[in-house]
């Protein structure tokens, strides 16, 4: 286990202050035995109690000195470093914080000063690079867009690499659309295993008929081989069923995922490779075990950026009246939900968003108790991995900091608009980004896979439910 430096310097007052009271001991012994009187024991005796206790306070005098003005400083000091190197933060250091270390402080700001200074002019560089062919492939995408087609890209494994708007806007008819997500969360798995089998086999198109998933939908798609890149091209061709305005969505892909491994457990997988759902909710009050929720906002994180329209905005009929303290809060009124699905259709719905994903929230318990008494009535299974900002918060700033969403935000250098504080998806999106900017603090202190990390927000369990 790591020890933090805050926890070195108390271990070594303790040793200082047992270390001091024993050479007393000693000396006091010495003395008493070369004395030659056995009445004047119990006056070593006192004497001795007396200048251990008065060791071990001016040992914890010191030491709560020392930690105040000397340990903490260098924490926050180093953890602001971390955020400047890592995670591009740009607020300036707080020197204040740091004012008892001389001129560690100024000499840290002037580092970094010139660390920003030398990204930019790099930045710069490189932006003017690739201005020309970051242009060329905006109007690329634009143009996939347009296209009539509705077209997905997939690993060897079935894995979304790729889909365009078309395909986007049938894919929901059976679930949200999903990067990383398996195929066969919307399309039959025996109708699609049967015709790439035929693919490998030929090496040439094939033609496929499956039903949606959830049964109800029916689609007509070719399978296209890449030549001697992996995976393959599937465009659907239609659908029995209407394709809604929403589906005019932006062309969403990432290559990388065509060479990123699938068989390995979750825990054991890099922190990058891992795809993460990161949510909030919105409810009628504090009380998990008998209030409800109103409103449910996720968005998805993959390879360390938010997912462009991946997400869920749900407003959710609690099948009670809102009180008007918690409206005060989040807005939410009767009328705003009124029609609005259940909690069991909002759940089954977000269940499916998070398959093959870790869950990520601010205080995750509070939300994760809502889910898990509904699923309780549903049948549903929650057994995704799960990341808590305020654990993630108190292993990269330490337990000392505050670690409430606003004050991340502000120490992470992101911006949470005041009329998306305690909206669903206002408070999703400020924790992704968040997560989005631990990702490589938490890399650069050597925990880089799932596992690492869990093992290590375990050593907070003080602060909160370990849900996993």
């Amino acid at each position: 286990m790591r020890q933090g430096l805050r926890l070195r310097v108390f271990l070594f007052f303790c040793l200082l202050a047992l270390g001091g009271s024993a050479v007393t001991a000693l000396g006091l012994w010495a003395g008493y035995a070369r004395s030659g009187r056995p009445e004047v024991f119990d006056g070593f005796v006192i004497a001795g109690l007396i200048a251990a206790l008065g060791l071990c306070a001016l040992s914890a005098g010191i030491w709560l000195l020392f930690d105040e003005n000397v340990a903490r400083p260098i924490e926050r000091l180093a953890a602001q470093l971390r955020g400047r190197a890592h995670a591009g933060v740009e607020t300036d250091l707080d020197l204040h914080g740091v004012r008892y270390l001389g001129d560690l402080g100024p000499a840290a700001a002037a580092m970094a000063g010139q660390l920003s200074a030398s990204t930019l002019a790099t930045a710069g560089t490189v932006a003017a690079e690739t201005a020309r062919l970051e242009a060329e492939k905006t109007r690329l995408a634009a143009l996939l867009t347009e296209v009539p087609i509705a077209t997905v890209l997939l690993t060897p494994a079935h894995r979304i690499v790729l889909y365009d708007g078309q395909a986007a806007g049938m894919l929901a008819q059976v679930a949200h659309p999903r990067l990383n997500a398996s195929l066969f969360d919307y399309l039959d798995r025996a109708a699609v295993e049967a015709a790439y089998a035929r693919l490998v086999k030929t090496g040439r198109e094939v033609a496929l008929v499956a039903s949606g998933s959830d049964g109800a939908q029916r689609y007509s798609a070719r399978m296209k081989p890449l030549g001697d890149a992996p995976g393959y091209l599937l465009i659907l061709d239609d659908s029995t069923a209407e394709i809604g305005p929403e589906a005019a969505r932006p062309l969403v892909y990432d290559f990388a995922l065509l060479d990123q491994p699938h068989d390995l457990a979750m825990e054991a997988r890099r922190l990058e490779d891992l795809a993460y759902v990161v949510f909030d909710t919105e409810t009628t009050g504090l009380l998990p075990h008998k209030d409800e929720i109103v409103q449910l906002g996720a968005v998805r994180v993959l390879r360390g950026r938010i997912l462009p329209g991946e997400e869920i905005d749900q407003l959710v009929d609690p099948g009670r009246p809102i009180p008007p303290g918690s409206t005060r809060v989040h807005g939410i009124t009767d009328a705003m939900v009124a029609g609005a699905p259940g909690i069991d259709r909002v759940a089954a719905s977000f269940n499916r968003f998070a398959t093959g994903a870790v869950i990520v929230a601010h205080n995750a318990p509070f939300d994760m108790a809502f889910l898990r008494r509904q699923a309780k009535q549903s049948g549903l299974v929650w057994d995704n991995p799960i990341l808590d900002t305020v654990l993630l918060s108190a292993v990269l700033f330490g337990t000392s900091e505050s670690h409430t969403l606003d004050a991340i935000c502000l120490r992470l250098g992101v911006v949470l608009p005041a009329e998306r504080r305690h909206t669903a998806l206002g408070d999703a999106r400020a924790t992704a980004e968040v997560l989005c900017r631990m990702l490589p603090i938490l890399k650069a202190q050597g925990l880089e896979t799932l596992g690492a990390v869990l093992e290590e927000t375990r050593r907070y369990g003080r602060l909160l439910e370990d849900l996993n």
